[in-house]
Order: C-alpha cells, then structure tokens, then sequence
C-alpha cells in the first residue's frame, strides 16, 4: 500500500510533467491525488519543503531503476557479464524509462534546473549522484574497464544525455529504439575496454 508521503511525491511528480514548476501548488497535489484540502500542506508546509519531498521521491525511484539497470538481478556477482549482455539489460531499462516512465525524467530535469538556485535541493540531488556512481563503477569493473572510476562517470554522462536529448532536448520527436540504444551502449562498453594509446 503506497503511504500518503509517496502518493503526495508520486502526485507531485506527475504534476510537474504536466504543468511545470509553477503547476506545482499543494491544492494542485491534494485534487490531483484525492486527498483532503490541506493534506499536502500538512505533510510539506513550504513550497521549499515539496519541492524537497517530490525530489526525494523522485530520487528514490529512479535509483531503484538504475540499480537495477547497473545490476540487474544481481548479475554484477556473475564473472561472465560480456559488453553485449550489460548493454542488452541496461538498454531495456534506458528505453522503458523513455517510454514508460517519461513522466519521471521530465520532472526530474525541471527539478534538477531548479536546485540549480535552490541549495536545500542541491543537497539532495548531490546525494542522489552518489547513491548512482557506486552502480556504475562496479558494472564498469565487471567488465574489465581500464580506469573504473572514469568510466563509470562516462557511462552515467552518456545514459543522462541520452535521456535529456529524448525528453527535452531537440531529440525529443523521436524516442530511440531499444536496438539503437544497445547499440550505442555497446561501442560505450567496448571502448571502455580499449587499451589506452601511449
């Protein structure tokens, strides 16, 4: 059963899809989520305090999708995890954010803009970042990349951008199939492996 605090992120994060920052009001949150005039305030009494709430949540839910993305059933223990293999699961999960969870990318780039000017946020996307990077630099080290550390930061870099060309950026018309994702995954993962040129 989804608690009042998740309904009231979930709620909120739908809204700001939707509408933007400015659509983001607690009355908005309690009509949009069937609550009781006021509910929404009582839990976040300041704007400050849902837009905190909202990314929370939204944090939260896109680390579960990208652990599982970067370990997906816990293959990260397995030895034989191949470049082919990782860009197969992580590519799922790239497109079924893109075309199942679109919502939740959008309002977290709105949200992003705005901790931008707001530090209380920053603080909270800041930690959300790191909660991201172990993830990625352990699927780095299962595959045998030559620096870990680095390309695991490039291979955040690359699912962010690929995420924000098709939510909001000038890519947004056309959502990249699952195949072209793997794709570029792939050539990610194989060059990870390259021996740098001395």
């Amino acid at each position: 059963m989804t608690s009042r605090s998740d309904l009231i992120g979930d709620t909120a994060i739908a809204l700001l899809a939707e509408r933007g920052l400015r659509g983001l009001t607690h009355r908005a949150v309690d009509e949009a989520a069937g609550l009781p005039p006021g509910s929404t305030s009582n839990h976040a009494r300041t704007r400050s305090a849902l837009l905190e709430t909202t990314f929370a949540r939204l944090c939260r839910l896109e680390a579960e999708v990208f652990e599982n993305a970067a370990n997906p059933g816990g293959v990260l223990a397995l030895q034989n995890l191949t470049p082919e293999l990782a860009a197969d699961l992580v590519a799922t999960q790239l497109h079924d954010t893109l075309t199942l969870r679109r919502e939740q990318a959008l309002a977290r780039f709105e949200l992003a803009l705005e901790a931008t000017r707001r530090p209380e946020l920053r603080v909270i996307y800041d930690a959300a970042g790191v909660t991201f990077r172990e993830p990625a630099r352990a699927l780095a080290t299962v595959l045998g990349a030559t620096d870990p550390d680095r390309h695991g930061r490039m291979f955040i870099a690359w699912c962010e951008g690929l995420l924000f060309d098709s939510v909001a950026g000038a890519g947004n018309r056309a959502v990249p199939t699952r195949e072209e994702i793997r794709d570029g995954l792939l050539e990610l993962f194989r060059g990870m492996l390259a021996k740098p040129t001395p």
